[in-house]
């Protein structure tokens, strides 16, 4: 039965969520949402308590987004403050401005990260994405012809390749295991990794959610068996951080990188490269520091002259996601990824490719349909519904396999969810 509550989100939403520009102040945002009660599992289906959120986004409501796991749009309330920022810094003389003052203030950015995500400000450097923090740590590491280097086929491209260089460059050996599509055992991932090293492993990488399905792997026993054996391991979060409810300091690993601009809706241009702070003299920086620098942090920082603006952005951007609530965010993504898979798996040519069990996926879900081209899906998607998705293909135990990723994120609304579902069950009925 609709609720009035229900009802009156359902038609405020539908009639507010493509204005500009209503509300640029996420603390305001922050007393609104606090009006609302309920577990995270009850608020994910409250539209009202949404409609707020969706209205904090300027996104084009012609277009239905839903490869938010490439990369996410900032709210207003951050877009507006990297101007701010950037307008300060060409007001004033850039070297003022950038280096008396801006940079400064990234230490409060710096500081705000670390205690939401339960780590010293010591241990976080402030970067530009994933891959560059990624690049930081597989470059940072000193190895020998012969070194090996485990990870799996369903690594970042980008990852991949940078481990490919070093094996063309300096004769060291990638070695890429194969995963469950989906990995529902935990301990079976960690015996696969652990199945893999030998007396020659020098570094494991491992995805924290896997790029071409949304699979959450076991980084916390991952590090640990990394630490039994001696051997570091590298997390690539590009696609974990604010997209479901942890912290960096329950992982207890050692090494983490991440962008900001997917699930924590900082502007472009953004990530964070965490390092224990008794590992920061193991690792060379990418750009050359001091010798001073060897267990600072802010070495890994070293890139020269740039602007600050969407740096101090972020702070914004973490406002709203504190404001949202982590565990209400991640309660609202996994929603939204059940209410297009289940009513696609209603038909039995689809397959899922992503668990939909709780700690092994949240939003980010890709799906096929058997004997299909998804790619022509996609084409239809976008050139005929403007639905922006993406397909990926991948090895499985059954061979390889293509298929649609699909990542909505809080502004997305159930009437574009139900729009890409009828497009979809339009397509495969027709062909």
């Amino acid at each position: 039965m609709t609720t009035r509550r229900v009802f009156l989100g359902e038609v405020a939403g539908a009639m507010a969520v493509g204005a500009v520009g209503l509300r640029a102040n996420a603390g305001g945002l922050g007393r609104e949402l606090a009006g609302f009660s309920g577990t995270p599992g009850e608020l994910a289906r409250d539209e009202a308590y949404w409609v707020p959120i969706q209205r904090a986004f300027t996104v084009d409501r012609s277009i239905v987004n839903l490869n938010n796991g490439g990369c996410s749009p900032a709210p207003l309330v951050a877009q507006e403050a990297q101007k701010r920022h950037l307008d300060f810094m060409n007001q004033n003389p850039p070297p003022f401005a950038l280096w008396q003052v801006q940079e400064k203030r990234a230490e409060g950015v710096r500081a705000r990260l670390a205690r939401q995500f339960a780590v010293s400000a010591e241990e976080l450097a402030l970067t530009r994405n994933a891959s560059e923090g990624l690049q930081i740590l597989q470059f940072g590491f000193d190895l020998e012809a012969g070194d090996e280097v485990l990870c799996t086929t369903h690594d970042y491209p980008r990852m991949l390749n940078t481990f490919k260089q070093r094996e063309r460059r300096e004769g060291i050996r990638l070695v890429q295991m194969q995963l469950a599509v989906p990995a529902e055992d935990e301990d079976e991932v960690v015996r696969l990794y652990e199945s893999a090293i030998t007396d020659r492993t020098r570094l494991i990488l491992v995805s924290h959610v896997v790029f071409l399905t949304g699979q959450i792997l076991p980084v916390k026993k991952i590090a640990a068996l990394g630490r039994k054996h001696g051997i570091p391991v590298l997390v690539d979060g590009a696609h974990a951080l604010a997209h479901f409810d942890f912290t960096l300091g329950e992982l207890e690993c050692d090494f983490y990188a991440t962008s900001l601009h997917k699930w924590l809706f900082a502007p472009i241009g953004t990530g964070l490269l965490y390092v224990r702070k008794e590992r920061i003299k193991d690792v060379w920086p990418l750009m050359a520091a001091s010798e001073a620098e060897d267990d600072d942090i802010r070495k890994f920082e070293q890139i020269g002259t740039h602007p600050e603006a969407q740096t101090l952005a972020i702070a914004e951007s973490l406002t709203l996601h504190q404001a949202i609530g982590a565990a209400n965010k991640e309660a609202r993504l996994a929603y939204l990824r059940d209410r297009w898979a289940d009513r696609l798996l209603a038909d039995d040519r689809v397959r899922l490719y992503t668990s939909q069990k709780p700690g092994f996926a949240c939003c980010l879900a890709t799906f096929g349909v058997d004997g299909m081209d998804m790619g022509a899906l996609r084409g239809l998607l976008w050139n005929q519904h403007r639905i922006l998705t993406t397909t990926v293909g991948f090895p499985t135990a059954d061979g390889d396999v293509s298929g649609i990723r699909v990542s909505p994120s809080v502004y997305t609304t159930l009437e574009e969810i139900d729009r890409f579902c009828e497009v979809v069950e339009e397509w495969i009925a027709s062909s």
